[in-house]
C-alpha cells in the first residue's frame, strides 16, 4: 500500500454527504484499507517485540490542559464522575512504572469540541513507549512504522526554530510578543484575537508553516519551546527547549512524542498551572489523575512514548482529505 497525500483543496467524491442516517460513511474499500494498515501496524509491533495492552477509557482523573476538553459520565453508587480517556498515556506510564517493559496500544480517545474533516470526537490512537529510549531513538522508530505502511521516502529532520527562521524569519524562542503580533499581522490572518506569546507561537505555526510540512516526504519537528513541554522533559539552553517532537505528512500532523518527564513533583507542578490557566479562562475544573502521579513517585523508568492518529494514518494510505471517509459512523451518524 503506497501513500497518495491528499490536497487540501481536493473534491471529497467518496464523502456522503447527504442520505439515510444508518449507512456508513466510509465505502468499502475504505474499511478494508483500515483493517490492512491495523494489520501491518500490530505486524510491525510483533516483529519488534511490543506487548499489545489495554487500558481503562473511563477513569477518575484527566489531562488539564487547556486546549483539551474532556467527555464524562457518572457511574456508581453514589454516582461519581469519571472522563473519556483523551489518550491512554497515564494509565500506560502506569504500566511502565509497574515493569511492564516495552508496550504499544490501539484505542479509543475521545475530545470533546473536536470535530472537522480532520477531526472526530471519538478517534482511533496508536501509543507505544520505549524504556531506555530518547526521543531521537524513537522518531527513527516512528519513521520505520509509516514507511512500512505507507511506503514514504526518508523524512526530513528540522527544528522548530528552523522552521519558524526559514518560513517567518524570525526566533521563537527570542522575539518579543510584539514581534510575534507583527508576523502574525504579516500572514493576512485579519485581526488577531488576544493572545498570550504561546498561543501567538501556536497560531503561527499552525497557519504559516504545518500547511507546508511534508509535501514531498515526512518531517519530523523537534526542540519544541520549553514551555510547551506537556509531559516532556525540558533540555537546558540557550534556549530551554522540549524534547518533544511531532510528525508532518502531507500537512497533516500525524503523531506527538515525548522524551518523557519522569518527575513526579515536576509533572504536579505543570498539571496546577494547567488548572490555573482553565480556572483564568472560565474553564471548568477537572481531577487530576491521582494514580498516574503516584506512579511517577514510585519510579517511571527513563523512556520516551508516542501518539499516533490512525484515522489519519488510514486517510493517508487510502488517499483521502476527510476524517468521515475512513470511520464507518462518525459521530454525528453514531
Amino acid at each position: 500500500m503506497t501513500s497518495q497525500p491528499p490536497s487540501p483543496d481536493a473534491p471529497e467524491p467518496g464523502t456522503p454527504a447527504t442520505g439515510p442516517r444508518w449507512r456508513p460513511t466510509a465505502t468499502l474499500a475504505n474499511l478494508q484499507c483500515r483493517a490492512e494498515v491495523l494489520a501491518k501496524v500490530r505486524h510491525f509491533f510483533a516483529e519488534r517485540g511490543l506487548l499489545e495492552v489495554e487500558t481503562p477509557l473511563l477513569c477518575a482523573g484527566t489531562i488539564p490542559e487547556p486546549a483539551i476538553e474532556s467527555l464524562h459520565t457518572h457511574c456508581g453508587q453514589p454516582a461519581q464522575r469519571f472522563f473519556l480517556q483523551t489518550s491512554p498515556e497515564f494509565a500506560m506510564k502506569r504500566l511502565l512504572a509497574a515493569g511492564s517493559g516495552p508496550i504499544y496500544q490501539i484505542c479509543k480517545a475521545f475530545r470533546d469540541g473536536e470535530t472537522g474533516r480532520r477531526h472526530n470526537p471519538e478517534f482511533t490512537m496508536l501509543e507505544w513507549y520505549r524504556p531506555g529510549w530518547d526521543h531521537h531513538q524513537l522518531i527513527s522508530e516512528v519513521e520505520a512504522l509509516v514507511t512500512a505502511v505507507l511506503a514514504t521516502p526518508v523524512a526530513e529532520r528540522i527544528t522548530y526554530g528552523e522552521l519558524f527562521a526559514r518560513h517567518l524569519a524570525i526566533d521563537p524562542h527570542s522575539s518579543s510578543l510584539g514581534e510575534l503580533r507583527q508576523a502574525a499581522a504579516q500572514t493576512d490572518l485579519g485581526e488577531l484575537p488576544a493572545l498570550d506569546r504561546d498561543g501567538l507561537l501556536n497560531l503561527l505555526f499552525a497557519t504559516a508553516i504545518e500547511p507546508q510540512l511534508g509535501a514531498d516526504r515526512p518531517t519530523f519537528v523537534d526542540d519544541f519551546p520549553a514551555s510547551q513541554a506537556a509531559l516532556a522533559r525540558v533540555r537546558p539552553g540557550p534556549p530551554a527547549v522540549a524534547e518533544r517532537f511531532e510528525l508532518f505528512v502531507a500537512g497533516l500532523e500525524l503523531a506527538n512524542g515525548f522524551h518523557e518527564l519522569t518527575d513526579g513533583g515536576e509533572q504536579r507542578r505543570r498539571f496546577e498551572h494547567d488548572r490555573q490557566r482553565r480556572s483564568q479562562a472560565g474553564q471548568a475544573d477537572v481531577a487530576l489523575d491521582e494514580p498516574f502521579l503516584a506512579a511517577l513517585e514510585h519510579g517511571l523508568p527513563a523512556c520516551s512514548g508516542v501518539a499516533l492518529g490512525i484515522d489519519r494514518l488510514v486517510m493517508l494510505a487510502a488517499g483521502v482529505n476527510d476524517i468521515r471517509q475512513v470511520l464507518a459512523f462518525p459521530t454525528d451518524r453514531a
